[in-house]
C-alpha cells in the first residue's frame, strides 16, 4: 500500500514540472511579441489627424473635383462664345430672322388651317407631316409649308400669263382661283375642265399651254392626265392624301379649305405679280380668306337681296 502511494506522488510531482515548463515557454512568446509591438514608432497627432480626415471626407473631395472639373468646361465655352461660336441669343435671333422671313405670319398659316391633313398620308407626303392629332389627322411642318410655297412661287414665275392653265375642280377654292386669274392674267377653269383642251388639236377650243396648276390630283385627274400626255409642266398643290407622281413641282397644304386655298393662292398671285412686273393691286389676305368683301362682291350681294324681295330686277343697276 505504501508503495502505490509513493509512486502517485512521483507521477503527480512529474506532471506539475512538465506543467511549469509550459506555461513558462508560453509567457516568453507572449513577452516577445509585447517587445515587438512597443518596438513600433507610433503615430502622431498630425498622422492621426490626416488618416481620419481622409477616412471622413472622402466623398467631399470628390465631390469638389467635380466640381472644379465642370467649372473648368464651363470657362472653355465660355471662351470659345466670346471667340465668336453661336449663343443662345444668336440663336433666337436667327428664330426670329426666320420668322420674319415666312411669306406671312406663322398666326395666319395656323389660323387658315393650311398645316391640317387628312387621316391618310401617302408616301409622297410622309417626308413633309410633323406629327398626327389625337384625332387621327395628320399635320404638316409650317416651316415646310412656307419653303414649298417659296419654291412654287418662283417656279410659276417662270412662266408667261397666257402659259400657264389653273384647274379647280372642288367648290372651296372657286372664289381664290377666279381672283388669281383676274390678277396674274393666268386662265382659270373651275368647276369644270373641258376634257382634251390640251390633247386635241381638232377641238375649237384646242390650245396649248407650258404648265397647268393642278389644285388636287384626284378631283383633277383628267387635266394631270391631259398634261402628262403632251409632257408640259405640273404645279401640284398636295395633301397627305395626294400622290406627287407626275407633278415637276410640288406645294403642300390643306387643299380642301377655302381659308387653306384662299392663302395658298394670295401668295402666289402676290408674289407672280411681283416677279413679273404687273401693276395690280392684290387684296390683303383676309379677303382671300373669306374675312373682308371687295366692292364688286358687296354689290353683287347687295344686287341679289334687292332682287329676292322684289326691289329691283337682277340686272338693273344701283347705286352704292
Amino acid at each position: 500500500m505504501v508503495g502505490i502511494i509513493d509512486k502517485t506522488k512521483e507521477e503527480i510531482q512529474k506532471g506539475e514540472e512538465a506543467l511549469k515548463e509550459i506555461v513558462e515557454k508560453v509567457e516568453e512568446k507572449i513577452e516577445g511579441k509585447i517587445k515587438k509591438t512597443l518596438k513600433k514608432p507610433a503615430k502622431d497627432d498630425a498622422d492621426l489627424d490626416n488618416e481620419t480626415e481622409a477616412e471622413s471626407t472622402t466623398g467631399e473631395r470628390d465631390i469638389a473635383d467635380k466640381k472644379k472639373a465642370l467649372l473648368e468646361k464651363a470657362k472653355k465655352l465660355k471662351e470659345k462664345l466670346s471667340e465668336g461660336e453661336i449663343s443662345s441669343e444668336d440663336l433666337k435671333e436667327q428664330v426670329k430672322l426666320k420668322k420674319k422671313d415666312m411669306l406671312i405670319s406663322l398666326e395666319e398659316y395656323v389660323k387658315a388651317g393650311i398645316y391640317l391633313g387628312t387621316k391618310v398620308v401617302t408616301p409622297n407626303m410622309k417626308p413633309f407631316v410633323y406629327r398626327r392629332r389625337a384625332d387621327g389627322l395628320a399635320i404638316f411642318n409650317t416651316d415646310l409649308i412656307d419653303e414649298k410655297l417659296k419654291e412654287g412661287a418662283d417656279f410659276l414665275a417662270k412662266f408667261a400669263p397666257e402659259d400657264v392653265i389653273l384647274v379647280c375642280k372642288r367648290e372651296a377654292g372657286w372664289r381664290a382661283v377666279k381672283k388669281f386669274g383676274e390678277l396674274t392674267g393666268i386662265r382659270v377653269f373651275a368647276k369644270k375642265y373641258p376634257a382634251g383642251v390640251l390633247t386635241n388639236k381638232n377641238l375649237d377650243d384646242f390650245f396649248e399651254n407650258e404648265l397647268t396648276i393642278v389644285t388636287d390630283h384626284w378631283v383633277d385627274k383628267n387635266a394631270l392626265n391631259d398634261t402628262l400626255i403632251v409632257k408640259k409642266k405640273v404645279l401640284m398643290i398636295c395633301d397627305t392624301n395626294n400622290f406627287s407622281k407626275g407633278a415637276d413641282q410640288v406645294i403642300i397644304g390643306n387643299n380642301k379649305s377655302p381659308k387653306s386655298l384662299g392663302v395658298i393662292f394670295y401668295i402666289l398671285a402676290r408674289e407672280y405679280v411681283k416677279a413679273r412686273g404687273i401693276k395690280v393691286d392684290v387684296p390683303e389676305l383676309e379677303w382671300w380668306t373669306g374675312e373682308l368683301e371687295d366692292e364688286s362682291e358687296k354689290k353683287s350681294r347687295v344686287r341679289s337681296v334687292a332682287a329676292e324681295a322684289g326691289l329691283m330686277s337682277p340686272g338693273e343697276g344701283y347705286g352704292v
